[in-house]
């Protein structure tokens, strides 16, 4: 090969390297997250939910030019029946007192729930429980259980079985609370790393030793902020839960209803809607302060 041929291959390959755009070019291809025929099923899968939206809205005689008046006819309703809250009514000695045994209610339902998660959780963790025949099925059927029914039926249904008082509201929480926080701590011991239980556990330890030493340290600040989001939730079903006779500040909920008496009604639901503020507002700050501990 000639000289000037060998210059003119190297000119023509440094004109490429300093303009890119001079380079072969190959076709564009443009990025698409869904291809054929994941696309398709994609847009068949928003018709079918469009078109049961629509079925459901028409066989269920849903009337929507109804809600975009119901708004107006909440604002009169408030203005004329229920304000001015009788805020002295909730000022009353009684009051106060049912309103410290919704907070009581509240805590003790959480603060036994919790103490009785903690086993059932490690039973219903698969990774680290004592017998996965026979401790798994048991916890999972419990934790099962507890969430299965709604807070104001295990209510119902102890007020029935122990009478009105708050002690039925007490054993109604703790049954939410196991089924509440049981699941969530389960689903952290689950999710856990299994090198210091298997280093735990080669040193002989026994499986009470191997959750304290080894489940426990990995899991106990998700536990704590856990807790503080299960006793939140707890206090707001005890703030309604006297309605079925478990005693607390729904118990004067249900006798201003029944009166019609909704002035105090209102200044009733300002004290729960003050109140879950409160404790909003409390937890948030506990459960940033628990993540600053990681």
């Amino acid at each position: 090969m000639k000289l000037d041929e060998l210059e003119s291959i190297n000119s023509s390959q440094n004109t490429v390297k300093s303009n890119p755009t001079l380079s072969i070019t190959s076709p564009q291809k443009t990025w698409s997250r869904f291809k054929y025929p994941q696309s398709l099923i994609r847009y068949v899968i928003y018709l079918i939910v469009f078109v049961f939206i629509v079925y459901s809205l028409e066989y269920l005689n849903v009337p929507l030019g109804r809600f975009f008046t119901m708004f107006g006819r909440l604002g009169d309703m408030i203005a004329n029946r229920y304000y001015p809250p009788d805020i002295s009514y909730t000022l009353q000695k009684d009051y106060l007192r049912y309103v410290l045994e919704t907070l009581q209610m509240g805590y003790l339902g959480t603060l036994f729930g919790i103490l009785f998660s903690i086993p059932i959780s490690w039973f219903a963790s698969f990774n680290v429980t004592p017998s996965r025949r026979f401790a798994y099925p048991v916890g999972r059927f419990i934790i099962m259980a507890c969430r299965s029914v709604h807070e104001m039926i295990w209510t119902i249904i102890f007020v029935i079985v122990l009478g009105f008082g708050m002690f039925p509201g007490v054993i109604a929480l703790t049954m939410f609370s196991i089924g509440f926080a049981g699941k969530l701590f389960s689903e952290e011991i689950e999710a856990i790393k299994l090198g210091q239980i298997e280093a735990i556990r080669s040193t002989g330890a026994n499986p009470i030793q191997v959750f304290l030493y080894a489940v426990l340290p990995q899991v106990r600040v998700a536990w704590a902020g856990i807790s503080i989001y299960t006793w939140d939730s707890a206090f707001r079903a005890a703030t309604v839960l006297g309605y079925f006779g478990a005693g607390g500040m729904g118990w004067y909920l249900k006798e201003t209803v029944e009166r019609l008496e909704t002035l105090k009604v209102s200044a009733i639901l300002l004290t729960i809607i003050s109140l879950v503020v409160v404790s909003e507002v409390g937890s948030a700050w506990a459960r940033n302060k628990i993540s600053k501990m990681k």
